[in-house]
């Protein structure tokens, strides 16, 4: 229910959505919340504005973390609500790509070591310049790679590099993590996995854990969807007043 006059004192604000009134000063001080307009007696008196932003910065901690949800509150209080709109079109758009990135990296990290122990061909090895078209990356990251030790092409007497199936495994591995978001570091070890083991059990696990993640992320994000809806409302309101 809301109040009569249309405001709330700091603690019953924080009553209301599950903060203490310490915890609701500080997210106003960071922004998170618009500044409160202060009663006769100075004391802070906030509205079904503040409220609803509140609310929106906890849905948005679940789907992005206390730290971006913080970062991202006070652009989403402040900014036109057109702005406001296309940066919550982002979140979605952002979570999207990263579970294609993450797909992506499963499905190339079947195929890798699915085709892995075919028959493979003299004839049949790459140059970089087949390789790097072959994966869709520039000649510089298979040079990159192997520089950091990922990838290890053959090498002739006139220098040129060239591609058999071990070194086309392990560029098509690398390539599909990349893909995923992991970093060189990661990618390393998971190498060293594949070529003491000749599996990749641990990083497909982690990669699976990142898509359920994903997936947990998206539904917060779908959760806090009310709550901004009401938050970029009242600004509409609060604009065309």
């Amino acid at each position: 229910m809301n109040p009569p006059d249309g405001s709330l004192s700091t603690a019953a604000l924080g009553r209301r959505v599950g903060y203490s009134a310490q915890q609701v000063r500080d997210l106003e001080a960071l922004g998170v919340i618009p500044a409160a307009a202060r009663a006769a007696n100075g004391y802070r008196r906030y509205t079904c504005r503040h409220e609803a932003a509140l609310r929106a910065y906890r849905a948005l901690a679940l789907a992005l973390g206390p730290v971006p949800a913080r970062r991202l509150m006070p652009a989403l209080i402040l900014a036109p609500v057109d702005e406001a709109a296309e940066r919550v079109d982002l979140m979605h758009a952002e979570l999207a790509a990263e579970r294609r990135r993450v797909k992506e990296a499963l499905r190339g990290l079947g195929v890798a070591m699915a085709e892995a122990g075919d028959v493979f061909a003299s004839e049949d090895a790459m140059t970089i310049g087949e390789l790097a078209d072959a994966l869709g990356v520039r000649p510089s990251a298979l040079r990159h790679w192997e520089s950091e030790g990922l990838v290890r092409p053959d090498r002739h007497a006139s220098t040129a590099r060239t591609y058999g199936a071990s070194a086309i495994t392990e560029a098509r591995v690398s390539a599909a993590l990349r893909a995923g978001g992991y970093g060189i570091p990661a990618i390393a070890r998971v190498l060293e996995q594949l070529r003491a083991h000749g599996g990749t059990g641990e990083v497909e696990q982690i990669l699976s854990a990142r898509l359920a993640d994903l997936t947990r992320r998206s539904v917060a994000l779908l959760g806090a969807a009310g709550h901004l809806h009401e938050l970029l409302t009242t600004a509409a309101e609060v604009g065309a007043s």
